[in-house]
C-alpha cells in the first residue's frame, strides 16, 4: 500500500511539471525580439475556457519603437464583439536572454526568458471581468516559427486553477 501512494505522489508530482525555455535553445530560427518588432505586426487570437469554448476573439494592431534599450510595443485590440482595448509594453533587456516588462495591466513587473526560438513570460494580469477585476498567472510562451511568423500561447490561472488559454499568432508586415 505505502508502495502505491508514494507511486501516485510521484505521478501527480511529475504532471505539475513543466518544459524548461531552455527545453527549445537549439531550435531555430532565434527569437530577436527587437528584430522581430522592427516592423509592424498583427496578430489574430481567441481566449478559450478550460473546457475548450471559445469565447472571444480579437485582432490586434502592434507598431513598436526603440527608447536606448527599451522595445516599446502599443498593441490595439479590437474584440469580436466590437469593443476595443489599447496595451503599451515596455520591455528590457534584463541580462543575457532576459526580459522584464510593464504594462498598465500588469501587476508588477513581467519576467522573461528567451532560448533558442522560444520565450517563456510570466506575469500577473489585472482583467475586468463582468464588472469585477480578477488578477490572473499569466504563463505565456512565444515560438518563433519563421522570420516573419510567432505563436503564442498562454496559460491562465486563478489560485492554481487553469481558467482558459489565450492562442495568437503574430505576422510582420512588409
Amino acid at each position: 500500500m505505502r508502495y502505491l501512494l508514494g507511486l501516485t505522489a510521484c505521478l501527480m508530482l511529475a504532471g505539475c511539471t513543466t518544459v524548461s525555455v531552455h527545453h527549445y535553445a537549439s531550435e531555430r530560427p532565434t527569437l530577436d525580439l527587437v528584430a522581430f518588432f522592427s516592423k509592424p505586426v498583427q496578430a489574430w487570437g481567441m481566449f478559450q475556457k478550460r473546457s475548450g469554448e471559445v469565447t472571444k476573439r480579437f485582432h490586434v494592431d502592434i507598431q513598436s519603437h526603440r527608447e536606448g534599450d527599451r522595445l516599446i510595443l502599443d498593441e490595439r485590440f479590437l474584440y469580436s464583439d466590437g469593443t476595443r482595448q489599447r496595451r503599451l509594453w515596455t520591455l528590457e533587456p534584463d541580462g543575457p536572454g532576459r526580459w522584464r516588462g510593464r504594462a498598465g495591466d500588469v501587476v508588477g513587473e513581467a519576467r522573461g526568458e528567451v532560448a533558442g526560438n522560444a520565450l517563456q513570460w510570466r506575469y500577473r494580469l489585472d482583467l475586468p471581468v463582468d464588472g469585477k477585476h480578477w488578477v490572473m498567472d499569466m504563463d505565456d510562451w512565444m515560438y518563433q516559427m519563421d522570420d516573419d511568423t510567432l505563436i503564442n500561447r498562454t496559460r491562465m490561472s486563478k489560485l492554481g486553477v487553469e481558467v482558459g488559454q489565450v492562442t495568437l499568432f503574430f505576422r510582420r508586415q512588409p
